[in-house]
């Protein structure tokens, strides 16, 4: 028998789609790694994301009470991605509704799986359900917006005991069919998770959508990429921390290198070669391959 859901409301009844748990490839929407839709900073933030370029117009809104969901936030959403890609590939049908342990996400983005992590959790879900968005991305005309919160609803399971036994959230039309159109997903590292800072982690993303597997690289004037940030830091702060993220190398298959040029500073990036074994095991979130 179908599941559907017990929400009530708008969204109707919907069926019920089950996460089929285990070691799944991370996938993440390329909308999301290519524009600016979360704060980067772990402190609250509430002051919008207004940013328009060309066609493309993205308001990001939130709520004194719980601030703007944030680059940690997404990973909930990389979770998503990745549960229905996999599905959608194996041939189960799919839905907005989804099932899930806090646990199975908590596992996946490489967090602890203690109390602590599991009420972090619930504070990212209202975070992504009161944060609001505005935007043209996919809109037949330019001028149209779609609007959406990255979680339309969730709610938990309780025993008697009060102990969580699970939960269930309904995302987005917008998001939804994003991930379900294969030429709107990448695969992405899943040693991403273990990216600390929020400069990082969404250079991270922007790099692996345009950096692909190019042998040439890419490049990105350091004015444009502080732009698509959307964050609040100026731009003297933020390019202070690029130079620390060069210096280190924290992205995980790519080699970052800044570049001056016409009295501008450039951020060029190429993919490091790997051995196809070795990157189908770090995909899957394992360290290393013996090939002895």
């Amino acid at each position: 028998m179908r599941r559907v859901s017990a929400f009530s409301g708008s969204e109707g009844q919907l069926d019920l789609f089950v996460s089929s748990g285990g070691e799944i490839a991370a996938r993440d929407a390329q909308d999301l790694m290519t524009w600016p839709f979360f704060s980067l900073a772990k402190s609250k933030r509430v002051r919008p994301i207004d940013f328009r370029m060309g066609e493309v117009s993205i308001l990001v809104e939130a709520t004194a009470e719980h601030g703007m969901a944030t680059i940690w936030d997404a990973d909930v959403l990389i979770w998503v991605a990745s549960q229905i890609v996999e599905a959608r590939d194996r041939g189960r049908p799919t839905s907005r509704l989804i099932a899930a342990t806090p646990h199975e996400i908590l596992s996946f983005t490489r967090r602890g799986t203690g109390k602590a992590s599991y009420e972090r959790l619930k504070a990212g879900l209202d975070r992504l359900q009161s944060t609001t968005v505005a935007t043209s991305i996919r809109q037949a005309h330019h001028r149209r917006r779609h609007r959406f919160s990255w979680i339309n609803e969730w709610r938990e399971r309780l025993d008697s005991s009060g102990r969580a036994l699970g939960i269930e959230m309904i995302v987005p039309d917008w998001f939804y069919e994003g991930v379900l159109d294969a030429a709107l997903v990448l695969t992405i590292d899943r040693t991403y998770f273990g990216l600390t800072g929020g400069l990082e982690r969404w250079l991270y993303r922007i790099v692996r959508k345009h950096g692909g597997k190019q042998k040439g690289g890419w490049s990105f004037d350091v004015a444009h990429l502080h732009l698509k940030s959307g964050a609040l830091s100026p731009l003297k702060r933020f390019t202070f921390e690029l130079r620390d993220i060069v210096r280190r190398q924290p992205l995980p298959g790519y080699r970052l290198a800044l570049e001056h040029a016409l009295g501008r500073e450039r951020l060029s990036f190429v993919c490091i070669p790997e051995d196809p074994l070795d990157a189908a095991m770090r995909r899957l979130g394992y360290s290393g391959v013996d090939k002895s």
